[in-house]
């Protein structure tokens, strides 16, 4: 019988950075979690305030601590301070629910998000990609981030929304980075003042939920008042019920659901296409192999039913969600003393697990900062740690809208590359971090259409001129 116990074991070393360097870093929340890494080692202390003023933070980039951390139950980690910021500006969802309150709504939303019924949600993925491209000009300069930042509030509004978010996405982006910048930086300050002092930012982040929410009644109203508007999305969270306890969802709680929905859904896929798009504008022979591969399921328009013929270009978008996850960590407060990756950290203690730092760590990848499609190879992926690639984060609170995700993302890039061919303008994709990964800057490209044609009774495509981007 072992006698091992926490308390024997030490605790994590403290990081040897100066404090600013180490407040920079914590809020940095991609490249920040490197430095402290490099500095630190993979399980390191920080120690920013007092105790009875901010907890000590204890920062993970190994996939044995992202086990010990993501894979416990409730009764040794809990959701973190950033989530609890979260319900007092944007209300109660699933994703900053604490246990006891989000344990009856996951089991009344999880059949929402089912693989079967994601493909209701997203059927109409590839039509609003196509609409997009439409829109290009042969040889025109565009602006990667907008466009998939347009295409996925079409898609999410007219596919599940059943709302023309086209003239309304001014009611979303903006209100959307205000309020998760606002959420991040006071989760990592040190100093917080009293929620009741109406500070201007908070009087700004307050003002944008309230936007955001006027958006989702809005949405909920139109379903009630029209019966048969085409709103599967809302339709099913209307209809969703606790299997235990067999209460619905309330329209508060309908609204807060849609509100991180469109956040999720909007934001976080439009980053991992762009980012797609803009590496395969970089490796012309990659974008040939996802072309090829789309141009073999016909002319008509893709669907669900097609992502089993897709598998290059669901390694492409895997790949570039290693590089830019759409959460760059993810943040635990501990319960009790808890084992990490062979340390004590002791109850209360604040958990962040550097998603970014592990994707792009040189010890668990070759070459990790290579873009390459060829190590999410179906063969490649089984002897991959699974702690080790945690885009949609892991164990029981996990990304509810993954395969959702994955399935747009792919009917979408497929679009896209089978029509055009694009050619990224720059070597540099900035990436800013204001609560999720987004793109820092505009990320320029040049399209040309690709037009098909018919040659001895078999299909191919015939790139149109392209005028390389003049040298600055």
């Amino acid at each position: 019988m072992s006698n091992f116990s926490v308390e024997s074991l030490p605790q994590p070393p403290l990081n040897p950075l100066p404090y600013r360097e180490k407040l920079r870093a914590l809020r940095s929340f991609h490249t920040g979690f490197e430095v402290l890494r490099d500095a630190g080692g993979p399980v390191t202390r920080l120690k920013l305030a007092p105790r009875w003023l901010m907890p000590e933070v204890v920062l993970v980039t190994s996939p044995r601590g992202g086990r010990d951390i993501l894979g416990r139950s409730s009764e040794y980690v809990e959701k973190a301070t950033a989530h609890r910021e979260m319900q007092h500006v944007l209300g109660e969802n699933l994703f900053d629910l604490m246990h006891d309150e989000w344990l009856p709504r996951r089991r009344a939303v999880q059949p929402v998000f089912t693989k079967k019924q994601v493909q209701i949600f997203a059927g109409d993925m590839a039509a609003a990609a196509q609409s997009v491209v439409d829109g290009w000009s042969e040889g025109s300069r565009i602006d990667l981030d907008q466009e998939c930042r347009r295409l996925s509030m079409r898609a999410l509004g007219r596919a599940v929304l059943g709302l023309d978010l086209d003239q309304r996405a001014d009611e979303i982006d903006e209100p959307l980075r205000t309020v998760l910048a606002y959420i991040a930086d006071r989760a990592v300050s040190p100093l917080r003042l009293p929620r009741w002092v109406p500070t201007p930012r908070r009087n700004r982040a307050r003002a944008a939920a309230a936007t955001l929410r006027r958006l989702a009644e809005d949405v909920l109203q139109a379903c009630r008042d029209d019966p048969d508007l085409d709103a599967p999305l809302v339709r099913a969270l209307m209809a969703a019920v606790d299997p235990e306890t067999g209460q619905g969802l309330t329209d508060a709680e309908i609204r807060d659901e849609l509100i991180v929905f469109i956040a999720a859904g909007h934001d976080t896929t439009a980053t991992a296409l762009t980012y797609a798009l803009w590496q395969l504008g970089r490796y012309p022979e990659m974008q040939e192999n996802v072309r090829a591969e789309a141009a073999e399921l016909g002319d008509r328009a893709l669907g669900p039913e097609d992502i089993g013929r897709l598998g290059y270009t669901v390694q492409v978008l895997r790949e570039a969600l290693r590089l830019c996850p759409p959460a760059p960590g993810a943040a635990r407060t501990a319960v009790r003393d808890i084992e990490v990756d062979g340390y004590r950290v002791r109850a209360g203690t604040l958990l962040v697990f550097g998603t970014y730092a592990v994707q792009r760590d040189p010890t668990l990848w070759e070459w990790p900062q290579l873009f390459d499609p060829q190590r999410f190879r179906p063969e490649a992926v089984k002897t991959m740690d699974r702690w080790q690639y945690l885009p949609f984060g892991a164990g029981a609170r996990s990304c509810i809208g993954e395969h959702f995700a994955m399935l747009e993302a792919t009917l979408a890039l497929a679009t896209i590359v089978r029509g055009t061919e694009i050619r990224s303008s720059d070597d540099d994709f900035p990436l800013a971090t204001p609560f999720t990964m987004v793109a820092g800057a505009p990320i320029w490209a040049r399209v040309a259409w690709r037009r098909s044609f018919a040659d001895g009774g078999g299909a191919g495509v015939r790139v149109g001129a392209y005028e390389p981007e003049p040298s600055r």
